[in-house]
């Protein structure tokens, strides 16, 4: 039976595959953990749908794979091949043993993640996969040549996004060497047949120039959250065109409720009443009277969302996630409290399922928690908005007609100018300021 890698959301496209927990030859129960998988939401334990036998690993550890890929076979006993018959193993040959070691990735899938998108670029791979791959080119060679002699029914079939890609770059297709399994086309192949081609000249430069090592200098490996990230970032701020606003917020009010509150709330709930509970109430509720800021483009549309799941940024130690609070409007400050608490552990523990990190609406980052006073965050797409809420700091402002010292916090917003003007986004970053600013002695927060 071939494994594939679940389907985990619509803002999840593909995963890395972060270390076998099984090996080739040993059984498997169901819902015994198989794999582990790093998306650019969560590190997760994916569990074997089957009871059998391990037979092939064809995802290997550290390549990127599409949702829907197969990543590896099981023989489940009493399953019977395509003719009818019991399963028989067939004697592996030398490719079929690579294999088994190492594994052909087939990508066809461009992604997109919670903050952007995934890499355009394979991710580095091992001595043994890129032999692996010289030899797949070499057999591809001879297949190729016989493409034009085999008849329409022989002749290669391509996925809809390879042929499209294709057509819109003038790219033949049948010169292009095929990664996927048994040789398939994917759309990662056209990719880099059109880079080679277009930056050929530029290549043997880059690659010394990238091998060049110093002794004042050091090349730091890249982890695969880090590459996730950067490859969002970088579709963040290049595809979406983002506006930025800032308001000053008085939260001398919310300082003081806090303040009243923190010991009992520790004491009766066993954990610590921050700042941030309060803010993601204010956003929350801002955004039931500003829909639109709740929305994602949609290319030809806006697409709302009827439920309001705030992302809130979590720095973990393998890098940035994205815990949601789900129908966080509906939540008291005390619930949000809870649910943070528990999420933003799990998070730094390494411990979310994926089911945390999905269909988040709008994300709140509190940077002022590492120092911040001001800040110019990227969207989270495909989301249309991010605020961030910055370190609350005592300063003298003017109050009427007279100076006073208060507690003062920047809350900033970045925004997807496709979905929103500077009308709707100041509108809702002026209802959170007036939610901030109206807590006081009589504020509730259960």
């Amino acid at each position: 039976m071939k494994i594939e890698l679940p389907q985990v959301g619509e803002s999840v496209t593909e995963g890395i595959i972060g270390r076998w927990l099984k090996q080739v030859g040993d059984r498997v129960e169901k819902y015994d953990p198989l794999v582990e998988v790093v998306t650019d939401k969560v590190n997760m334990e994916m569990p074997s749908p089957v009871s059998g036998v391990l037979t092939s690993i064809v995802a290997a550890e550290g390549q990127t794979v599409p949702m829907g890929e197969v990543i590896a076979e099981i023989a489940v006993e009493g399953e019977k091949d395509s003719h009818g018959g019991e399963e028989t193993e067939a004697a592996p040959g030398p490719m079929d043993e690579a294999i088994d070691r190492i594994g052909v990735l087939s990508r066809d899938i461009a992604p997109v993640g919670p903050t952007g998108s995934g890499s355009l670029q394979p991710v580095a791979e091992s001595g043994g996969v890129q032999q692996l791959r010289a030899e797949h080119k070499r057999d591809a060679e001879p297949a190729a040549a016989k493409e034009e002699e085999r008849g329409p029914r022989e002749r290669k079939r391509y996925s809809p996004a390879v042929s499209r890609l294709a057509r819109e770059n003038r790219v033949d297709l049948s010169l292009v060497t095929g990664t996927g399994i048994d040789d398939r086309v994917t759309r990662r192949d056209v990719e880099a047949f059109i880079a080679s081609h277009a930056q050929a000249p530029e290549q043997a430069s880059t690659d010394l120039s990238s091998s060049v090592s110093s002794p004042e200098e050091e090349r730091v490996p890249l982890t695969p959250v880090r590459r996730i990230v950067a490859d969002n970032m970088a579709r963040s701020a290049t595809e979406v065109p983002q506006a930025w606003s800032l308001v000053e917020v008085d939260v001398s009010g919310l300082v003081r409720r806090r303040e009243a509150l923190r010991e009992e709330f520790r004491r009766r709930e066993g954990i610590n009443l921050t700042y941030l509970p309060f803010a993601v109430k204010a956003v929350a509720e801002a955004l039931r009277e500003n829909p639109l800021l709740n929305s994602s483009w949609g290319g030809d549309c806006i697409i709302l969302k009827r439920r309001i799941n705030i992302g809130v940024a979590v720095a973990a130690p393998d890098g940035l996630v994205v815990p949601v609070v789900r129908d966080a409007d509906t939540l008291s400050v005390a619930d949000l409290a809870k649910a943070m608490d528990s999420l933003t552990e799990r998070a730094r523990g390494g411990n979310l399922a994926i089911e945390d990190v999905q269909n988040g609406t709008l994300t709140v980052n509190n940077t002022g928690a590492l120092g911040s006073v001001l800040s110019r965050p990227l969207v989270n797409h495909p989301q249309a908005a991010i605020v961030t809420t910055e370190l609350i700091v005592r300063r003298a402002v003017v109050v009427g007609d007279a100076i006073a010292i208060r507690s003062m916090m920047n809350v900033c917003l970045s925004f997807d100018h496709r979905i929103l003007d500077g009308s709707e986004a100041s509108a809702f970053i002026n209802d959170v300021k007036r939610r901030l600013e109206a807590i006081g002695p009589e504020t509730g927060i259960y």
